[in-house]
């Protein structure tokens, strides 16, 4: 057997390894190139599976050389693919950042703990995309959860653990109703592999216990992606957790949930079975609730990483939304807006993150005339917040285009209104940042020009130019995500 055979367990593994190593190094610098190299291997098989998957279709590989289903299974199609990109791509990436980001919001002599639960985080978000095991999904749910806890209670302000704790009850109750669908699928079919659950699901009589467990899967999925109102976790967390944690988990903690939601609505119990509960009703109605209060919420926030954490409950709205819409074009537009959201927002996050080590803080005061002082900074964010109103050019208006382009295949033009005018909610809390650092003075006119250091600003850069790279050019993401929605309803009952 060749390497790339076993590409997809490495995929998990290599992070996970990389998490001990780091606590056994105990020095911070030897902490962080372990888990960089670590990272940066999973973005390259990451790449290389989702080309194996295009080649090729679907990868199986059996741990232990037990045939599925009768042991786990890591399957990679063109969804997992997809959000395996994301998460190893956006670790990459938060990873050069982190280093003097975390120097000056976690102490030193925690360096090494905070590696080590970033490549814990890492691999388990990892893990949950890669198998193909319901209850192994739980175990690396809870596993990414933990290494999130503990790295959003690391927070400079005592606000963090406040933060971290809310974020662990709320967790745990999702988890916990996640875990109770999962018995009762197992009860019900005897297998915990997805696609042999699906087969055997689809010949069960007796639908009162799928149903049930399909409820308990729901708001335990809900729960962990933020769906408004079971939301509450979210700001606080975003917060007051470091700028790295808050630009890596924005990123990839609720899109990942979504990739959960995804794969047991449309590959376990079937399309037909899951909208014909009124599912898609009560997502319409959820979806659009926070596509329009989180964003009126979001205006009012004098801190702008709340503003954005707000932002980010909107965002998730309209990921739920094209869920919603139960067609092709619905589902392709999620999961766009999955990558593409996940890509504005930790740039977004990232040039905070500056600011911060620059201003001492995220606070509307602080930011005060930041054109003068970090331009670039500035520009960047602006940059970020055309992308989350859908601006043409940016990557968020191929997103909310695809969701236009749904409702109006469905001839539901009160729904195209409706994101026209919560994108235009966008733009009022996108323009009290302008507003603040464009038009006002600095709060200490002695503050000389100066930006974040190149090993923050670079990174944070780059993932803003690719928001609006692929605004431009959207064959990769919006290609991607057709090839998945396709799969996804071709697999569908």
């Amino acid at each position: 057997m060749t390497l790339s055979a076993h590409f997809p367990v490495l995929q998990v593994v290599v992070p996970l390894v990389s998490a001990p190593l780091a606590v056994l190094a105990r020095r911070a610098t030897a902490a962080y190139a372990i888990v960089m190299f670590a990272s940066w291997i999973a973005f390259g098989l990451a790449i290389a599976l989702t080309m194996q998957v295009r080649s090729e279709g679907v990868v199986s590989y059996p741990i232990g050389n037990w045939p599925p289903p009768w042991g786990i299974e890591y399957r990679i199609d063109a969804l997992s693919s997809f959000v395996l990109l994301l998460v190893s791509a956006v670790a990459a990436v938060v990873l050069p950042y982190c280093r003097r980001s975390i120097e000056h919001e976690v102490p030193r002599e925690q360096h090494y703990l905070f590696y080590s639960m970033f490549a814990l985080c890492l691999a388990g978000l990892l893990g949950i995309a890669a198998t193909g095991d319901a209850f192994n999904a739980f175990v690396f749910i809870e596993i990414s959860a933990l290494a999130s806890y503990v790295l959003i209670a690391l927070g400079r302000d005592r606000k963090a653990l406040v933060a971290s704790y809310q974020y662990l009850i709320l967790g745990t109750i999702g988890a916990t109703f996640f875990v109770i669908g999962i018995g009762m699928l197992y009860l019900m079919t005897g297998t915990l592999n997805l696609a042999d659950m699906s087969e055997r699901l689809a010949a069960t009589s007796d639908l009162r216990p799928v149903l049930t467990a399909a409820a308990f899967i729901t708001v335990g999925m809900s729960l962990k992606l933020a769906l408004f109102p079971l939301h509450q976790w979210l700001p606080n967390a975003y917060t007051y957790a470091p700028s790295a944690v808050s630009a890596f988990i924005a990123a990839t903690g609720t899109k990942v949930s979504i990739y959960v939601l995804m794969r047991f609505y449309f590959s376990v119990f079937g399309a037909g079975l899951v909208f014909e509960l009124a599912v898609g009703e009560v997502l319409l109605v959820l979806s659009l609730a926070a596509m329009f209060i989180a964003s009126a919420i979001a205006v009012v926030q004098s801190d702008f990483k709340k503003l954005l954490a707000y932002s980010s409950v909107a965002q998730v709205g309209y990921i739920t939304l094209g869920l919603s819409l139960e067609s092709v074009s619905g589902l392709t537009a999620s999961i766009v807006h999955l990558v593409n959201h996940g890509m504005t927002k930790a740039g977004l996050f990232m040039l905070v993150g500056g600011a911060v080590l620059v201003t001492g803080g995220s606070g509307m005061d602080r930011l005060a005339g930041l054109r003068r002082t970090m331009p670039l900074t500035s520009f960047g964010i602006v940059l970020g917040g055309l992308g989350l109103i859908g601006i043409p050019g940016t990557a968020g208006f191929i997103s909310k285009w695809q969701l236009v382009l749904a409702a109006m295949e469905r001839q539901e033009w009160w729904l195209v209104f409706a994101i026209v005018a919560s994108s235009l909610l966008a733009v009022a809390y996108v323009w009290r940042f302008v507003e603040v650092a464009y038009f006002r003075e600095p709060s200490n006119p002695a503050d000389r020009r100066r930006e974040a250091p190149a090993t923050m600003l670079v990174p944070a850069v780059m993932v803003i130019a690719a928001s609006i790279y692929f605004g431009l050019d959207s064959s990769l993401t919006l290609g991607g995500a057709a090839t998945a929605a396709d799969f996804l309803l071709g697999t569908s009952r």
